[in-house]
C-alpha cells in the first residue's frame, strides 16, 4: 500500500491554483486505492469466515445483515446461491472482516460434485495465496422438525471438510428462532446439543443463537474474530499434501454416497427388469414399454454416477482454472492501477515541490518585507532622536539666550540707577555754591 505524504502549509502558498490541483490528485489516488475489487487480504488484522450448512438455511441472508451486502436470497423452492461469493471487507472491533458464503450440498441447481468441487477449489487457491480462515460458521434451522437426510449429509461433508484440528473456531448457530415457539426451540436446541452435534462441541466448537438481527450477527462474529486462522483439512490435502480431490476426506465421502446412490439404482433395476418379465408374461404392453422407459432414465443415472469421480476431478481443475484467472485479472487491474497511482503520485509529488518553492518564495518576500519594515522604523525612530535631541538643543540656546538677556537688562539698569544718582549731586553742589 502505498502511503500519502499529506498537510502541506497551504494556508502560506501563493499558488492558489497548483494547490487545488494537488487536492484533486490526492482524491484520484484515494479513489484508486479504495477501488471495488477485492483482493485476497492475509494481514493481522484481515479476518476470513466461511458461512456454511444446508441451502435455505440463512446463510445469506446472516451475511447480508452482518456485512450490509446485497446477495441474492432465495424466497422459493430453489437455491439461490451457486457459487462461492465473499463479501467486501467491513470493520468490526477494529478488524477487517470478509465473510464468505457457500452453496449447500443439497443444492437445487448443482450437483454435490459440482459443489465439493467449487469449494475445494476456493478454499485450496485462497490458501496459496496465503489466505486462512479464522473461522467457520455452520448454520442450522431450529425450525427444521428432524435431523433429515440432507441435513446430515450437508454436515457430515462439513465435518470432512474441516477436520478435526479446526473444531475450535467452529460455531454452530441455529436461526428461525421466530418461526418455533420458545419452548420447542428450546427443547430442539437441547436435543441437537447432546446428539446431532455433541461429537463437536465436545472437541471444542461452540453453539450459538441468531436473533435474526445485525447486532446479533455481530455478536456471533466476535466469537471468531481474534482466533488464530487454521488450515482446514481439505486444504492440508489438497496443498499441502498434494491429494487429488477425490483422495481427500470430502472426496472420499462424497465418492461413499455417490456408490451408495449407484447400489440403491441397481437394485431398482432389478427389480424393474422383473416387473418387465412379468408384464411380458402378462402380454401387458403398455407397462412394459413404461418399465422400459424407467429402466433405460436409472441405466443413465447409473451411468453417471460411475464417471462423477472424473468429473469431480475435471470440474475441480476446471473451476480452480476459473478462480485463478480471476485472481489474475483483479491483480492485473490493481498492476494497471498502481501505475496510474504511480504517475500521479510523481504528479502530484511535483506539485508538492512547486507548492513548496512558493512557499520558500514569498517566505523570503515576506522576511525581506519584515526587514525592510524593520529598517524604516530604526530610520523613524533615529529620525525622532535626531528631532528630539535637535529640539533640546534649541530649547537650551532659548534658555541661554533668555539669561544673558536678562542679565543686559539688569546690568542697563543698574548703570541706569548709577547715571542717575551723580546728576543729583551735580545740581546739590552747583546750587551750594551759588548761594554761597
Amino acid at each position: 500500500m502505498w502511503c500519502l505524504q499529506r498537510g502541506f502549509n497551504e494556508d502560506r502558498v501563493l499558488g492558489f491554483t497548483l494547490v487545488k490541483q494537488g487536492r484533486c490528485l490526492e482524491r484520484a489516488i484515494y479513489r484508486l486505492l479504495s477501488s471495488s475489487c477485492t483482493l485476497i487480504m492475509t494481514g493481522a488484522l484481515s479476518i476470513r469466515i466461511a458461512i456454511m450448512g444446508s441451502s435455505g438455511s440463512g446463510k445469506t441472508t446472516f451475511i447480508n445483515e452482518a456485512s450490509g451486502s446485497d446477495f441474492a436470497i432465495g424466497r422459493s423452492l430453489e437455491s439461490c446461491t451457486s457459487e462461492v461469493q465473499a463479501t467486501n471487507p467491513f470493520k468490526l472491533n477494529g478488524r477487517e472482516v470478509t465473510l464468505i458464503d457457500t452453496p449447500g450440498f443439497d443444492d437445487t441447481s448443482r450437483s454435490d460434485t459440482d459443489i465439493l468441487a467449487m469449494i475445494g477449489a476456493y478454499l485450496s487457491q485462497t490458501y496459496e495465496h496465503g489466505a486462512k480462515l479464522a473461522g467457520i460458521i455452520y448454520m442450522h434451522r431450529i425450525s427444521d422438525f428432524r435431523m433429515g437426510g440432507t441435513n446430515k449429509r450437508n454436515f457430515k461433508m462439513f465435518r470432512e471438510l474441516c477436520g478435526e484440528s479446526t473444531l475450535r473456531n467452529v460455531l454452530i448457530v441455529t436461526n428461525m428462532w421466530s418461526e418455533v415457539a420458545s419452548d420447542l426451540g428450546e427443547m430442539r436446541e437441547k436435543e441437537l446439543e447432546n446428539n446431532f452435534f455433541k461429537g463437536i462441541l465436545d472437541k471444542g466448537a461452540r453453539m450459538l443463537r441468531h436473533e435474526g438481527t445485525q447486532e446479533s450477527t455481530h455478536r456471533i462474529l466476535r466469537y471468531l474474530i481474534h482466533n488464530q486462522p487454521a488450515t482446514l483439512l481439505i486444504q492440508k490435502e489438497l496443498v499441502n499434501e498434494h491429494k487429488n480431490i477425490v483422495q481427500t476426506s470430502a472426496g472420499s465421502e462424497l465418492t461413499r454416497v455417490l456408490n451408495e446412490q449407484r447400489e440403491r439404482h441397481e437394485e431398482v433395476v432389478a427389480q424393474l427388469r422383473k416387473d418387465m418379465e412379468a408384464a411380458i408374461r402378462d402380454k401387458d404392453h403398455e407397462t412394459r414399454e413404461e418399465l422400459k422407459e424407467e429402466i433405460q432414465t436409472k441405466h443413465e443415472q447409473i451411468l453417471k454416477l460411475r464417471f462423477e469421480n472424473e468429473r469431480l476431478e475435471a470440474e475441480f481443475r476446471a473451476a480452480k482454472e476459473r478462480l485463478e484467472a480471476r485472481i489474475n485479472a483483479i491483480e492485473e487491474k490493481y498492476h494497471e492501477q498502481g501505475q496510474i497511482v504511480d504517475a500521479l503520485k510523481e504528479q502530484l509529488e511535483t506539485e508538492r515541490k512547486d507548492r513548496e518553492k512558493l512557499a520558500i518564495e514569498q517566505e523570503q518576500k515576506e522576511q525581506r518585507l519584515r526587514q525592510l519594515e524593520e529598517e524604516n522604523a530604526n530610520v523613524q525612530e533615529l529620525e525622532r532622536l535626531n528631532s528630539l535631541r535637535e529640539l533640546n538643543r534649541l530649547v537650551a540656546v532659548r534658555v541661554e539666550l533668555q539669561e544673558e538677556l536678562r542679565k543686559e537688562e539688569q546690568r542697563i539698569t543698574n548703570e541706569s540707577e548709577a547715571s542717575g544718582s551723580g546728576l543729583i549731586e551735580d545740581v546739590v553742589s552747583w546750587v551750594k555754591s551759588w548761594w554761597s
